[in-house]
């Protein structure tokens, strides 16, 4: 069954041609991950298929009876209303009731109540609020009656993801879906989105995710779209193949041209008679020759300085925010080559803690030593700050205009920069003109051309292209430095690490041996315990405590009713009142007389209804609590 048909499509800012005469197609259960080159115009496409963004040409139809949830890059949620709020604004049979149940009981309308009622029955709509908190606290949401105005743009990007989610749509259309979420929450979507029986397109460079979720794969190359049946591990063996084909093919029309090339010059060129078709051959030969982009190759074995045997030493740093306990104590010495993976929640404190280290953030208490022949490169999520009216070229030259490898060679700032996958004209947009992925590929570029001998990576992996990630991997895993990396990228982890600090939460740190799949690995192995004994690891030891992981942190106070809480909470009240009814009615029997076998009957009976009064009562005063 078709869910999703595009045909023909076109698009182009400017001069710049994303893509000509696309085709597309979606079916009922399929799970297809765009992929691509940073720049080339997976995001537009995607916005084009939810219908966000019109086409130059072409034309998108979707079938008339499915419903769409689209969750956009950069989500645009009404500032004035609650995360909840928010959620409940989607659209969804389900939502529809919960907000004609919520009318219905601000206004005190007891038809409209009835009906509402009636039909979150019929939709099974009870548990709705309780699944949305769910969701949202897998997501890292905890609070959901804080104003969005307050929210990061990490928080926005997982309560529009919540809000698509509990929609439960058809058709899922997700951009970057991973970014901004902490490993367990991405493991938390992975096993949603595999457990859901719809049909889900998304952009994505999580190669973990896309290998786990996907079964096709898109790939977006120089305008064209070309379709793999198979997951991402399949994708890479047959886009080998016919990248070797497209080689052999290119030589042969290379070597045709030539011919071709001869003949056009060896024509006179006032001869009418000239065969038309073969000229218009040769234009057509020579756009399939010139027309290919060399991505070219992304070397980045720059020199770096060199480390002395006193790198960075950490001893008993502690960091809180109010009541908030980031790190307790916690002492480590770096050695040369450390790879360390920093794995937590969001909001445990890894951000915070690189900060200390790169002595942007002072300690509460502790003490950090950085040897002399330190030299940071830290690369950071936050907001970029890029020149938006200067060429890219002016960028990289305002650091170094000529840099040194490590073989002694030296390059301009154009050929370091065609390098990361800048080409000649790219090099001269401005920076305003470049996609969120190419800013990202410059912000990195200009960290690595400062020679650091310390690299500190805060999420280096959000908004690159695979392309990128692959070429990054390797320099990184020939880098002659200290390493430290915050990724929620498994498979980029995974290639890079040697061990990792896990935050606990309260403070407390882990030192564990491993990637991170060894570490979850040995954590899932680990029986189940509600104790909270922590059995940290502050100094060097090459072993893991037995102990257990410490359970997550419990989740703020309800501040209102669930909806079946609130329907419980009416209920009760008539209940309770039909049983007074009742006992009334029993002792006026009781009080009229009768034989010994009726007042011992009615007696019981009336000791079983204050009981259940009694019951009812409390449950009515607990939940008159959140009233």
């Amino acid at each position: 069954m078709n869910y999703l048909s595009a045909e023909n499509l076109s698009k182009a800012y400017g001069d710049r041609v994303l893509f000509r005469n696309l085709t597309f197609g979606l079916n009922r259960g399929d799970k297809v991950a765009i992929v691509g080159a940073n720049g080339s115009g997976k995001t537009t496409l995607l916005s084009i298929l939810a219908g966000a963004t019109p086409p130059d040409d072409g034309l998108v139809s979707h079938r008339k009876d499915i419903t769409i949830g689209y969750l956009d890059q950069q989500p645009d949620l009404n500032e004035a209303l609650t995360v909840m709020e928010v959620v409940l604004a989607g659209e969804s049979a389900q939502l529809d009731a919960v907000r004609a149940y919520e009318k219905a009981l601000l206004h005190d309308d007891p038809a409209a109540l009835e009906r509402a009622m009636s039909e979150m029955e019929k939709l099974e709509a009870w548990d709705y609020e309780a699944q949305i908190r769910q969701i949202l606290g897998e997501l890292g949401i905890q609070d959901v009656e804080q104003p969005v105005a307050t929210l990061s743009g990490g928080q926005r990007k997982r309560v529009a993801l919540a809000r698509v989610l509990i929609q439960n749509p058809d058709l899922l259309i997700l951009d970057e879906p991973t970014n901004h979420l902490d490993l367990e929450a991405i493991e938390y979507l992975e096993t949603f989105l595999n457990t859901n029986n719809g049909t889900l397109l998304m952009v994505s460079h999580d190669r973990y995710f896309l290998d786990r979720v996907c079964n096709q794969i898109a790939e977006m190359d120089n305008g064209q779209l070309y379709t793999y049946k198979g997951n991402y591990a399949y994708f890479l063996e047959k886009k080998d193949e016919r990248e070797a084909a497209a080689a052999s093919e290119l030589d042969k029309n290379r070597n045709t041209l030539q011919r071709e090339l001869e003949w056009m010059r060896r024509q006179p060129k006032a001869r009418g008679t000239k065969a038309q078709y073969r000229v218009d051959a040769f234009h057509e030969l020579q756009e399939k020759t010139t027309g290919r982009r060399s991505d070219g190759e992304l070397d980045l074995n720059l020199r770096t300085s060199r480390l002395g045997s006193k790198i960075l030493e950490v001893e008993n740093l502690s960091k809180r925010f109010g009541e908030k306990v980031l790190l307790d104590h916690f002492t480590y010495t770096f050695k040369r080559l450390d790879r360390v993976g920093l794995i937590g929640k969001n909001g445990m404190g890894k951000t915070t803690l690189l900060n200390m280290l790169t002595g942007q953030l002072r300690p509460d208490s502790g003490k950090i030593t950085t040897g002399g022949t330190v030299k940071f490169g830290y690369y950071t999520q936050s907001e970029l700050n890029l020149p938006e009216n200067q060429r890219v070229i002016d960028v990289v030259q305002d650091v170094a205009e000529v840099m040194k490898l490590a073989t002694g060679e030296t390059v301009t700032a154009s050929q370091l920069l065609h390098h990361f996958l800048f080409n000649r004209q790219k090099q001269y947009d401005y920076v305003s003109k470049l996609s969120g992925g190419e800013k990202r590929r410059l912000q990195l570029l200009l960290v690595l051309v400062q020679n650091p001998n310390f690299l500190i990576l805060d999420e280096p992996t959000n908004d690159l292209d695979i392309t990128t990630l692959n070429v990054l991997e390797e320099f990184l895993l020939n880098f002659p430095g200290c390493v430290m990396i915050v990724t929620h990228d498994r498979y980029f982890m995974d290639r890079l690490v040697e061990h990792v600090f896990v935050l606990e939460g309260e403070g407390q740190v882990r030192d564990y041996p491993g990637n991170y799949t060894d570490y979850r690995e040995w954590r899932d192995s680990q029986p189940k315990h509600p104790d909270r004994n922590t059995g940290v690891v502050k100094n060097q030891n090459p072993e893991p405590s037995v102990t257990k992981v410490p359970a997550a942190a419990p989740t703020e106070s309800r501040k209102r009713l669930s909806f079946k809480e609130q329907r419980e909470y009416e209920t009760l009240e008539k209940e309770i009142e039909a049983l007074e009814q009742r006992k009334a009615g029993v002792l006026d029997q009781l009080n009229a007389g009768g034989h010994h076998e009726q007042l011992t009957a009615w007696a019981r009976e009336i000791d079983e209804i204050d009981q259940l009064i009694a019951q009812k009562s409390d449950r009515w005063l607990e939940l008159a609590e959140y009233i």
